[in-house]
């Protein structure tokens, strides 16, 4: 994978870069081996250093890229279908974090798609919440010119954005200011989707707003159970995050139908994470129906996603009509919220790193 960040270098070896912010964009080519023992949807996290490539996850290659030619040179020899994958990962992840995660949702998915990735700052510590999201702040505008040089390599056909938890914040920022400055978003970037997202829901409809007339097809996951975003729900004046709402109650139903935006409903999907908060990555058959159909900008429907006899008909999906140029902002939350949730431990929060 390609791993661009707007992390500070950390000068160790073992780890490359830091959770503290740089104003340069850092490009590192990297290569992860993946155990060939092991369940879809898991990441054998190293032990120790080195890590044992029999049974953990482990980088076997880490090489700096320059911008320019020879950051073209790469996207040259690993482009065969004009497919590329972002990542952005969410809140609580340290550098390292994020390359497994994004290695295991590639291979797992079976995705034919260039993988590159995009990490900010984080300082993966469950009491930085708030540095962190200035840190998704301060990495908008590096997001934004690494999209626009992908939008504007003649290689690149065609490019989907995937954004977990916090970073849902930083892609759904990073294309509004794409849009604001261009006046649309670059008409490659096909695909849009959020898992998990820590938004509110007010500022997801005036970012979806700004997005223009011609935007990326919205794909977004959802669980009315996830601890994590009950959390930032409280911390955040109680208002509904756009990860954790019922896509089927109102007024989100009518407002999503309209706006084109497709959401599947994880509610009732189990996995091995107790905070229900990464149930995209960590599910097999959710991860592989991203590869095979969200990252071609193919539509959900009831009647046409096959997911397995583990997860059928357990998943809801609404918003199959195609987006349609709207006269007024989107508003998807009206009226009053609801009561804020009861306290949590701040245990909760570390859910968003792996």
């Amino acid at each position: 994978m390609l791993v661009a960040t707007s992390r500070e270098p950390s000068g160790d070896p073992a780890t490359l870069f830091s959770g503290e912010r740089s104003p340069n964009l850092s490009l590192t080519d990297i290569t992860v081996s993946i155990p060939a023992k092991r369940s879809p949807g898991t990441v054998q996290w190293p032990k120790k250093l080195p890590p044992d490539p029999d049974k953990e996850f482990a980088v076997i290659r880490a090489q700096s890229v320059s911008r320019g030619p020879e950051a073209r040179k790469w996207f040259s020899q690993h482009n065969s279908n004009g497919q590329v994958l972002v990542f952005v990962h969410g809140f609580n992840n340290r550098y390292e974090d994020s390359v497994f995660r994004f290695a295991q949702i590639v291979h797992d998915s079976h995705a034919e798609v260039v993988p590159v990735l995009f990490t900010w700052p984080s300082r993966a510590n469950v009491l930085d919440y708030n540095y962190d999201k200035e840190s998704t702040n301060f990495s908008r505008t590096a997001l934004e010119e690494g999209l626009r040089i992908l939008a504007d390599d003649a290689t690149v056909k065609e490019v989907t954005v995937m954004a977990h938890s916090m970073g849902t914040w930083l892609a759904m920022e990073a294309l509004r200011q794409m849009a604001i400055r261009d006046g649309k978003v670059a008409a490659k970037i096909k695909n849009v989707i959020l898992a998990s997202p820590d938004l509110d829901v007010d500022v997801f409809a005036r970012q979806w707003w700004e997005l223009g007339k011609a935007k990326p097809k919205i794909t977004i996951f959802v669980s009315q159970d996830d601890r994590a975003l009950k959390v930032s729900r409280q911390i955040s004046g109680g208002v509904d995050r756009v990860g954790q709402i019922n896509p089927a109650a109102e007024p989100y139903r009518t407002k999503l139908e309209a706006a084109g935006i497709t959401v599947v409903d994880l509610t009732k999907l189990k996995t091995d994470d107790w905070l229900n908060h990464g149930k995209f990555a960590e599910s097999p058959e959710i991860v592989q129906l991203v590869g095979s159909r969200l990252v071609t900008g193919q539509t959900l429907t009831d009647s046409d996603v096959s997911l397995g006899e583990t997860i059928l008909g357990a998943v809801n999906t609404v918003g199959q009509a195609a987006a349609t140029t709207m006269t007024a902002p989107l508003v998807i939350a009206g009226g009053k919220t609801p009561p804020r949730q009861s306290d949590q431990t701040d245990a909760i929060l570390a859910g968003e790193t792996k």
